[in-house]
This record gives structure tokens, sequence and C-alpha cells, in this order.
């Protein structure tokens, strides 16, 4: 009776097995590949006449590409959080990298709020999402979520992990692993993304590849230098080494969608690309001198630190032959924190219980071709903080924003200065509209301040000590430029 029991039991397990893995066979597959600082136009696709992207251009053409698409932060950490978590920074309190003594705030009225540097073990991440609904899930590159065991990403929903960052050649992993001597990261990640898309192809895998580059230190492959090298600089973009960076990610796309063919998957393979936030660019426009601009976001203002959408609006490309229209625009904004619930729901996996979602989901706005409007009426950020710029200058001091529509409105917490601006109209921010459409400031700026008391964003306070005698944060004379601050 007892054996018979068992085999029964047995038997039962073994049909469950099979569904579940006949089932996982049939959901799309999912590849996200995340560059690091790549700003808004360094792709040709994206308007630049400077730098090669043949890949990824073809990546657009046969997908959907968003004009207005955003990250969550001005810099690294919080995108990341953000995209991981489907939650603003608000809810997970990381707002920037570091801690906030990384910057001397003490020369400034405000004291930051406090950072959260690891993504808290409480939040449901994605990747353990969609292992929940059967997928098999690998990441390979810039994890920069908590460096310790427990926050590493193969205790967050990763299957498969190796985290690396910090340089381009001779670089570390963790866990360590083994590379041919002069190898390049942006290759040997692409190397094992290669590897894990071959063995997992019998079943749906979600991959994420977010890669270094083409962060600094600024390194490149010597042969694609010099295939840049005396090219004529064109609308802010002049540098060989970082052309060089930003071709050898591209080429790890061009290598991810070949084998895709090669295996036959890129028609139930659903591939997304973007950035962290805007490029390292844009400085000098905006009196700052000590920070080296490497590429430029124009005609989008600032960059890489700044609220303003040189900082924050970044590439974002979506393709899925046969399900997405190929060779779309779509000029609705996106945001980081959308990129969860739209593979949830691509993915049919549920919703996780207790973790509340900031985004919506753009399934339907992807296969419509960029047709329907998402059901929202706004996106914000909030950045409690400060980023500097060398002594004396700032990228950006404590400040939240909205986006409804054509509008955006910055509200700097120091003073309380507003600016408004028509991104339809003045896309580079450079008429600020706040004093002469009092009502439409207004309504933006309750709108911002009913977020901020919704989702329990917490404020910085007045600085308790003595503000310490500074140059004006703006510098106009011209100094030595200094290294790119992440």
């Amino acid at each position: 009776m007892l054996r018979s029991k068992m085999k029964t039991f047995i038997a039962c397990l073994a049909l469950l097995t099979t569904g579940l893995v006949s089932e996982a066979a049939n959901k799309p597959n999912i590849v996200f590949i995340l560059a690091d600082d790549l700003g808004y136009t360094d792709l040709a696709s994206y308007g630049s006449r400077f730098y090669e992207t043949p890949n990824l251009d073809r990546l657009a053409a046969q997908g959907i590409r968003f004009t207005d698409g955003y990250t969550c932060g001005p810099n690294c950490q919080p995108t990341r959080a953000a995209l991981l978590s489907g939650q603003y920074g608000p809810r997970t309190g990381v707002y920037t990298v570091g801690g906030i003594e990384r910057f001397n705030w003490q020369s400034r009225p405000m004291r930051p709020v406090d950072n959260v540097t690891k993504l808290p073990l409480e939040k449901v991440t994605v990747a353990q999402a969609l292992q929940q609904a059967g997928y098999t899930t690998g990441m390979f590159g810039k994890w920069h979520l908590g460096n310790d065991v427990e926050h590493h990403p193969s205790r967050r929903g990763f299957d498969e992990a190796i985290e690396s960052a910090g340089a381009h050649f001779d670089f570390n992993t963790n866990p360590k692993t083994d590379y041919p001597q002069g190898q390049y990261l942006a290759d040997f990640l692409t190397d094992r993304a290669l590897d894990f898309i071959r063995r997992h192809q019998q079943r749906a895998f979600f991959l994420y590849l977010p890669h270094f580059g083409v962060h600094s230190p600024f390194q490149a492959k010597p042969d694609l230098i010099e295939r840049f090298k005396g090219r004529e600089p064109v609308g802010g973009h002049h540098d060989a080494t970082y052309a060089a960076m930003i071709y050898s990610v591209d080429e790890s796309v061009g290598r991810i969608l070949a084998l895709l063919d090669e295996l036959k998957l890129s028609e139930k393979t659903l591939v997304i690309f973007s950035s962290d936030n805007g490029g390292v660019g844009g400085y000098q426009r905006e009196g700052i001198r000590q920070e080296r601009s490497i590429t430029d976001n124009a005609p989008l203002r600032g960059g890489k630190g700044m609220l303003y959408e040189g900082g924050i609006r970044v590439p974002f490309i979506f393709r899925w032959p046969g399900r997405i229209p190929p060779g779309t625009t779509c000029g609705e904004p996106i945001t980081s924190v959308d990129l969860y619930p739209t593979l949830l729901e691509i993915a049919g996996a549920a919703r996780p219980v207790n973790h509340p979602l900031d985004g919506v989901s753009c399934a339907g706005l992807l296969f419509s071709g960029g047709r329907e409007k998402l059901n929202r009426a706004a996106i914000y950020w909030h950045f409690p903080g400060y980023l500097g710029a060398g002594p004396g200058a700032w990228r950006t001091t404590p400040a939240g924003v909205v986006r409804s529509g054509d509008w955006k409105l910055h509200e700097f917490f120091e003073d309380g200065r507003l600016e408004l601006y028509n991104l339809r109209q003045d896309l580079s921010e450079t008429n600020n509209l706040a004093a002469k459409l009092p009502d439409k400031t207004r309504t933006l700026h309750q709108m911002l301040a009913a977020w901020r008391q919704e989702i329990g964003a917490p404020m910085p306070t007045k600085n308790p000590g003595p503000v310490e005698s500074q140059p004006p944060a703006m510098k106009k004379k011209k100094q030595k430029a200094g290294p790119a601050q992440p």
C-alpha cells in the first residue's frame, strides 16, 4: 500500500515538473542589456554622427525606439535599484551612490537624507518574480546593489551571477573567474552571456547584462581606438577612446542578436537596451569647469548627476519580432520602474505580495507600436542630497522633479526655487516659464508635493552646523578639468 502511494506521488511529481518545464518553454525569453553612463545622443539612431552603433541601430530598426525614456536617478545606483525593485527611491532608500559624507554637504544649507547603499533584502527583485514563474535567470556585469554575500545577485533571484565593474582590463570578478590575459571586460561579459543562452535555450530564460562600459576609467581596445582617431568632432562628440568603448558595447549587442538568430530564438525573445543615466557631458554650459565632458548630450541640458534632461533621459529600445511592430518610434514617457511590471505581464508572472510596484506595464504600448497611452498622470524624481563636481561646484543640490505630459517642473529644496519647462517647445530647458505660468506651476508643484506625501518621501533637513565659507557653486572662471564623478 505504501509502495503504491509512493509510486503515485512520484508520478504526480514528475507530471507537475514536466508541466512546469513545458510552461516555461512556451514563455518568451527576456534579454535586458544595460549600458553604464551612455548618453541619450550616443547612438547613431539617437542622433550621433561621430560614434558608430550599427547593431543597436539595427535593434531599433527592428523594434520600437522611445524618444522619452527616463531613468529614475541621475546616477547609477538609484536607477539600478528602481529597475530591479520596480520602486521609486523613497521606497528603497537608494537615492545616490555611497553615503552622504561623499560630498561636502556641511558647506550647504541642508543635511541630506541618509542613503541606503544596498538594495534591502526584503525587496522582491524582478529576477525573483521571474524565477517564481519558471524562468532560468542569469546576470553578468555591474550589480552595484550590495557586494556582500547576502546582497550578491546570486542571492537576489539570479540562478547564475558574475559581478564585475571598476576596470575594463585586468578586472576582478565576484565570484573569482578565470579569463584570458588582456581580455576586455565587455567581451568577457558577453562570452558569459552567450554561454548562458546556449545552455538554457530549451526553456525560458531572463538574461540581465549590465555592462560597465562606457563608465570611466576610459579604456578601450587599441584597434578600436585607432578606428576613430583623427575623426572630425561632430556635435560635441569627439573622443576616440570613448567612441571605441561604445563600439564594444555595440559589438556585444550584435553578438547576442547573432546567437539568437543562430539558435532560432529571435522570434521568442524580447530584447531590451537602455542606459542607467545620462552621458558624462554638458557641464561647461552649466558653468561647471571642474567636470570633464567625455561626450555631449545636446540638445539636452546638462549630464550625469543632474535632473535636467541630459542627466536622466536615455535610449530605450525594445525588439520582439512578430510582436513589436518594427521601425516604430514612440514619444510616450517611460521610466525605470516601468520595466518590472512590463516584464511580469509579458512573462505571465504574478505580482509579488506586499511589494508595491510604482511603474505601469508598457506591454500594450509595445505591441501597439506606440499608439496606446499609459494610464498615469505623471512620473517623478526625488533626490534629497548633493552631487558635487569639484571644489565649490555642484551637479545637483537637493531637488524634486515631476513630468506630466509635455510639462516638467523642478523644485530646489534649499530655497524653494521652481523651474517650469515645456519640453515639446523647449527640449533644452532654457526658458523657465514658472513666473509666466503661475497656474501651471502651482498645479505641478501640488502634484509633486502630493506624490511625496503619498509615497512617504523623506526630505532633507536644515544643516544643524555652521555653513562653511566656500566659492559659488557655479564658478565662471576657467579651471582645470578634473575626473568625472560617479
